[in-house]
């Protein structure tokens, strides 16, 4: 039974310490969404001869001379260039012109002025989700490293589990928050950064991964507290049933007297009977089982 908690203990402790290294992950990435922008291809400056991919061709490299007629050689679609970005909690980054390193911003800007609100409190919460999960896993550890009685480890495994379920329903709503104010700001954003085609990204899979974890490791922690809780209940049934039979023994004084004993406590399960045996509280033949020859006649007609 000790072992059996012991492995509960240890398999909460690692759902939990599971649950946070994914948690940091996801906080200090910004690959939660990424996709394709579709922008206007910038004009080639200098000298160009032939027809390039990230920029518009001219025939001639005046482009400031009103009075120069300028032919433009992309015509549909050529016209326009895909540049990968990806967004996280902090930042939005999006690849250069040239499709050579990318520049970052930030995401909180970036949003519409109405949601900004909605992503600091989504970063406060997301914040809050990783403290108080290290909290409970700092308490699953004592618990595990802990040797002394065992009602105080009890009170430190109610506590790691009140901590690790507070941290998951903060680690979910956060999570739900980023997800409106993204999907807002696609609708809604600057024209200059609304992507053509998005979805979520591995941190944004990490983040609910690290929430199913934490969920995970609370369940293993209330489970294990509340077995142990029924254990020692149960335990304290039995120890509380075998003394009222030994109270009810201590006070027979006389024959008749353990004869109406033996013809009220007769057990009525065989467990109850197997308790009796183990506690070593068998009666012996000559208090318990009287022999009724050795009664007088009247008293052998009585019971008879």
């Amino acid at each position: 039974m000790g072992i059996d908690r012991r492995r509960r203990a240890s398999l909460a402790l690692t759902l939990n310490f599971l649950a946070l290294f994914l948690a940091v992950s996801a906080l200090t990435t910004s690959y939660w969404c990424e996709g394709m922008r579709k922008v206007v291809k910038p004009f080639c400056t200098g000298p160009v001869t032939s027809k390039q991919a990230f920029c518009i061709m001219f025939n001639s490299s005046n482009i400031n001379d009103s009075r120069v007629v300028q032919y433009i050689w992309e015509t549909g679609e050529d016209k326009y260039l895909m540049r990968k970005f990806h967004t996280g909690i902090w930042f939005s980054c999006e690849q250069n012109i040239n499709m050579t390193g990318e520049k970052c911003r930030s995401f909180i800007y970036v949003a519409p002025a109405n949601e900004r609100g909605v992503l600091w409190l989504c970063i406060v919460a997301e914040c809050l989700y990783i403290l108080l999960l290290a909290t409970g896993g700092i308490l699953m550890s004592l618990e595990v490293c802990h040797i002394g009685n065992v009602i105080d480890g009890l009170k430190l495994n109610a506590f790691a589990a009140i901590f690790t379920v507070l941290s998951g329903l903060l680690g979910m709503v956060a999570h739900m928050m980023f997800t409106t104010a993204f999907q807002l700001t696609v609708s809604l954003g600057p024209e200059n950064w609304k992507p053509q085609t998005w979805d979520y990204s591995w941190s944004y899979i990490l983040a609910w991964s690290s929430f199913t974890a934490c969920m995970a490791s609370s369940v293993t922690t209330i489970n294990r507290y509340t077995k142990t809780i029924l254990e020692f209940k149960h335990k304290r049934r039995n120890i509380e049933k075998n003394l009222k039979i030994k109270q009810k023994l201590l006070e027979l004084d006389s024959p008749e007297q353990v004869w109406d004993m033996y013809i009220s406590s007769v057990p009525s399960t065989a467990e109850e009977l197997l308790d009796l045996s183990t506690n070593g509280r068998k009666l012996s033949n000559a208090s318990i089982f009287l022999d009724l020859n050795d009664l007088p006649d009247p008293q052998g007609e009585e019971y008879c």
